[in-house]
């Protein structure tokens, strides 16, 4: 019963000492109870006297009570004179404890002959060889266990070794590990018996037997599986006869038997909500047949009975783009009666709310033709179509492999723009309640900006607002902070701190760094980026690089290089042929080679290529090391730079490539729909559809980007996304209205389409070019 309590823990610490000490000062008992629990969790091997609890390397550690009693496997299991005489479920996995005893009692007339202690269990089986020695102690000094047959050791003069290729010189990596290995046979190096110049880590190996084991433990280069199991088991690896630790771990695959189940209709008009399921009814979830990532109820499509097809809008524009269509089906009905139904047209556009997975891969795609509604206008994609319609085309024919690679680094381009979404969206939890104004002039947004950010209180951890000031019109009043970050980005794009076209890097602007305007440029991009400002997306690859990586890590390129005398005194260079044209060259620049400091002799024609990259160092880095030191501190501003530098693929796609171009698809999905009581919400949405489609493909006054100026005060989706949520709104007024400190979009409710879009176009066009007028 003592020992029972001591064991489950459920006695109190006071009551087990009353227990265990009697009448001693609890001062004693706790002293006393702390040493006895230190001396439990010291149990040693009886064997090799150690305390180390490592199943990896000694195997699994076993006490066995009644015979006062601990052991390790390995110790036991590669012992001379015991043998397993019970079944697997007995004792220590089929090794009785009374013959572990008595193997203790042997071994304890031995000496170990690394250690030098009593208790060596194990002995070499080379013939005349009388060396015995601990488990531990042996593969301390490089003696092979075999876990096969009889279990049988070998010590460090007779242990079986690999034979050196002579072809096999110099290093390569672990396939496992990734570091470097010698190609030199050892105990610790270990070759692969069936790929020639594959070597190993014996650790690296081992812990891989150990995970994978014997059904999947097999060589990782060439997954040839006997042949090198058998050389490994020679050299001494440990392979367990059970099944790999991840086939073990309990429901490790259950997400792959789950079923997508959940309507993407931008409009479900399931009451109980998108997760609904109802087997054989109209709120059954119909899956894409193509990806099987996107579902809609039967109710919410229109889908007349479960056995027709059901494809998603991805899959549809892919197809839709192979073969030439697309622009056939972006047209829409100019207009629609109150009683037509919308249909999937506006319906199955998925829902933003709902992120997409991994679409599997199929033999075939169904090609649909565009259908005709009754006004005569072609339906775009969303369209069902009879069977009749359909014509199976493969994959390969109609997607070629240059659209396919394009498509492949869009998809990782928008991956990546999504990834850093949530980083910003994490560095946005700095950002504290407190608010501080920024009192702007659009007719010098640079000194006003200026002025707002070098003030002492401002904290950019603080809710930014933005006032404009000395403003003609009211049109200014109701202008986001996004509008003000869009000015100030492309005010930064043009100045005098960079230098280049499209992709620019830093200039050298003597007053500018007197000033400290590098700093305050990087805290202004730092700033946009958390608080919901645009991409800057006009920094060169050799910027981006130089700021993750450091300058000394990056090797400009002549395309970095905006002076025209640069590049022609590098042009001239390059094409030098002969040695004295080559003199002749820097002869006529020299006084500017002196200045760069890489005025030095030429002895032969290939010094050319040496010189141009040190004038490229020279003017792209070493030249500006002070500017872009301090607009490296900027950019520290909130935790930017740290971020930048932990995740360069997500950055680099914001600040080197330009965002994602606006769809008619994308505005639609962006924008979540309200609309006032007792309205027709099918016939405003389909207006406000075939309106954005038509935007798309040219047939208005305006573009996508003037629609998203109009609401938000921004032309592209900012990184971090908007906050708060951009919204529709249709309401019982005249003309549209665009709410850009609450990026809403409220619009009229007409009873026609051509009304709808004449006065969008007309709207919109005016406010933008009234804006433009007082800027």
């Amino acid at each position: 019963m003592l020992r029972r309590l001591f064991w489950s823990g459920r006695a109190s610490r006071r009551v087990r000492d009353r227990l265990l000490y009697g009448s001693r000062s609890w001062k004693e008992n706790a002293r006393m109870s702390d040493n006895i629990v230190g001396c439990l969790q010291k149990l040693t091997c009886e064997f090799c006297q150690r305390a180390d609890d490592r199943p990896e390397k000694y195997g699994e550690r076993r006490t066995y009570e009644d015979y006062n009693l601990t052991v390790h496997y390995y110790c036991v299991l590669m012992s001379s004179g015991i043998w397993q005489r019970g079944e697997d479920e007995e004792g220590f996995y089929g090794f009785l404890p009374e013959d572990i005893q008595k193997e203790i009692n042997r071994a304890a007339r031995l000496k170990c002959a690394i250690c030098k202690k009593k208790g060596a269990s194990i002995g070499c089986v080379a013939s005349r060889c009388k060396r015995s020695y601990h488990f531990p102690c042996g593969v301390e000094r490089g003696c092979i266990f075999q876990f096969r047959e009889n279990f049988p050791s070998y010590c460090w003069k007779h242990r079986p070794t690999q034979k050196r290729s002579p072809t096999s010189n110099g290093s390569s990596q672990c396939t496992i590990c990734l570091e470097l290995v010698e190609h030199a046979p050892s105990y610790n190096i270990l070759a692969s018996p069936c790929c020639k110049n594959a070597w190993f880590h014996r650790d690296c190996l081992q812990c891989q037997a150990l995970s994978a084991g014997v059904f999947f433990f097999r060589c990782p280069v060439c997954n040839n599986k006997e042949k090198f199991q058998n050389e490994m088991l020679r050299m001494g690896l440990h392979i367990p006869e059970r099944d790999a630790s991840w086939e073990l771990e309990e429901n490790a695959y259950q997400d792959l038997l789950q079923c997508y189940q959940h309507c993407d209709i931008n409009i479900c008009l399931c009451e109980n909500g998108r997760n609904y399921n109802e087997p054989d009814s109209k709120w059954e979830i119909k899956r894409c047949q193509y990806c099987g990532s996107s579902g809609t109820h039967l109710a919410c499509s229109s889908l007349t009975s479960w056995e027709q097809n059901w494809e998603c809008i991805e899959c549809r524009t892919i197809l839709a783009k192979s073969t030439g269509n697309c622009q056939k089906w972006r047209k829409r009905s100019r207009s629609m009666p109150e009683n037509t139904d919308i249909g999937d047209s506006l319906l199955e556009e998925p829902s933003p709310k709902c992120p997409r997975q991994s679409p599997g891969s199929h033999l075939g795609f169904l090609v649909r033709s565009p259908k005709i509604c009754p006004s005569g206008f072609t339906q775009c994609s969303q369209l069902d179509l009879p069977s009749s319609n359909n014509r199976l085309i493969s994959p390969s024919s109609v997607i070629s492999p240059s659209v396919r690679n394009l498509t492949l680094r869009k998809t990782q381009l928008v991956v990546q723009q999504r990834k850093v979404s949530n980083i910003l969206r994490e560095l946005r939890s700095q950002i504290n309640t407190k608010r501080t104004r920024l009192n702007i002039n659009r007719r010098n947004i640079w000194d006003s900006a200026l002025k707002g950010f070098q003030k002492r209180s401002f904290n950019p951890a603080n809710t930014i607002e933005v006032k404009y000031i000395n403003c003609r019109t009211k049109t200014h009043m109701d202008s986001s902070k996004g509008d003000f970050f869009l000015l100030l980005i492309r005010h930064l794009q043009n100045s005098s701190l960079f230098e280049g076209d499209s992709s620019k890097i830093l200039s050298f602007d003597s007053q500018a760094l007197k000033d400290n305007l590098y700093y305050e440029a990087g805290k202004m991009i730092a700033v946009s980026l958390v608080h919901g400002g645009p991409s800057p997306s006009f920094f060169s690859k050799t910027l981006f690089d130089c700021l993750v990586y450091g300058t000394e890590n990056v090797k400009p390129t002549i395309e970095d290089v905006a002076d025209v005398t640069v590049l022609q005194t590098i042009e001239k260079i390059k094409s030098a042929r002969t040695l004295s044209s080559l003199e002749s060259a820097i002869s006529d620049c020299s006084e500017y080679l002196a200045i760069a400091g890489c005025l030095k002799p030429v002895t032969a024609l290939h010094d050319k290529d040496a010189l141009v990259n040190e004038i490229l160092n020279y003017h792209v880095i070493k030249r500006t090391l002070l500017p872009f030191e301090s607009f490296r501190q900027g950019l520290k501003t909130l935790g930017v730079l740290e971020k930048m530098q932990m995740n360069p693929d997500a950055f680099c796609s914001i600040l080197c490539h330009k965002p994602e171009k606006l769809t008619a698809k994308l505005l639609g999905d962006l924008f979540a729909i309200h609309c006032v009581p007792g309205a027709d919400k099918a016939r405003s949405l389909d207006f406000w559809m075939g309106y954005l489609q038509e935007t798309e493909g040219g047939e208005s006054a305006v573009t996508l980007e003037d629609i998203l100026v109009f609401a938000t005060g921004i032309r592209d989706i900012p990184p971090i996304g908007f906050d708060p949520e951009p919204a529709v709104k249709f309401l019982h007024i005249k003309y549209p209205v665009g709410k850009r400190r609450l990026n809403c979009l409220e619009l009229p409710i007409t009873k026609s389409y051509e009304k709808f879009k004449r006065i969008m176009d007309c709207t919109i066009r005016s406010t933008l070019r009234l804006e433009s007028e007082v800027h």
